[in-house]
Order: structure tokens, then C-alpha cells, then sequence
């Protein structure tokens, strides 16, 4: 009996180092190349991935990204490429899962205001403050005549 609670007691201790193994041989089933069934397939399914941003790694396409996340993405667009859905139908129901976030161009809304205008906004302001500056900042004309008569 002493043996057999040795051998459980053993194999719970490690179990814990054996968890990752299992989750490396998850993820190296989802890594595996998609298998296109033509090359149309696949043109359209390399612009759509450009288009969708992986929703882990902030700033890479869905088809730059190597995260977990992102490869499950991949299968699940061709899914539903291959469902008949178009692209507009695929970005749809991305977005109803993920938000906004996942576009890399998202639509011009209430919501999104601020994405679109912002950098302009933030340029107009920075011009009028340059031009106020330089403005506050250009001598007079009488300024400039008191000037003359000393040497430097």
C-alpha cells in the first residue's frame, strides 16, 4: 500500500512539469500551415489577415503575428471564408467579438471620431502655436532702428 501511495504522490508532483508539454503539443497542431484549396483562396484570405490586427500583439496584422491567439484567427477566417462569408461579414462579426481594436482602418463613427480627426486636430494646433511664437517673437520696427547704432 506504501508503494502505491509513493507512486501517486510521485506522479502529482510531477504533473506540473509535464503541463507545458502538453501545451506545446496543443499549439504545434493550431501552427500548422493552412492548406489553401486554391490560389484565389489565398490572396483573399493574405489581404483580409492585413487588414485584422492581432488582438494580443498591439501593433502587428493577424498575419505577421506568431501568438496563440492569432493563429487560432487565422483557421477561424478561413472557416468562415470558406462558410461563403465575405470579407465585410468576416470584419463584422471579428469586430462584434473583439471591438473596434481589431481593424486596422476602422469605420468613421461617433465612436471613432477621434481616431480619424485627431492627428489633423493635433497638427492645426501645433501650427497656430508655432505661428503665435514666431509672431510674439519678430522684432519691431523700432526695435530694429535703436539697434543700429551700437557695434557687436
Amino acid at each position: 500500500m506504501n508503494r502505491l501511495l509513493l507512486a501517486a504522490l510521485l506522479w502529482l508532483a510531477t504533473l506540473p512539469a509535464a503541463l507545458p508539454v502538453f501545451a506545446q503539443a496543443g499549439q504545434q497542431a493550431d501552427a500548422a500551415p493552412l492548406q489553401f484549396h486554391n490560389a484565389a483562396e489565398e490572396t483573399r484570405f493574405h489581404a483580409l489577415a492585413q487588414q485584422l490586427r492581432c488582438v494580443m500583439c498591439q501593433n502587428q496584422s493577424l498575419a505577421d503575428s506568431n501568438a496563440l491567439i492569432a493563429l487560432q484567427l487565422r483557421h477561424e477566417v478561413l472557416d468562415l471564408m470558406r462558410q461563403g462569408q465575405s470579407d465585410a461579414q468576416i470584419k463584422d462579426y471579428l469586430v462584434q467579438r473583439y471591438g473596434e481594436f481589431v481593424l486596422y482602418q476602422p469605420k468613421f463613427e461617433t465612436s471613432t471620431w477621434l481616431l480619424w480627426v485627431g492627428p489633423a486636430l493635433l497638427l492645426l494646433i501645433g501650427g497656430v502655436t508655432v505661428l503665435v511664437i514666431v509672431r510674439k517673437r519678430k522684432p519691431t520696427i523700432g526695435n530694429v532702428a535703436s539697434d543700429e547704432g551700437q557695434e557687436w
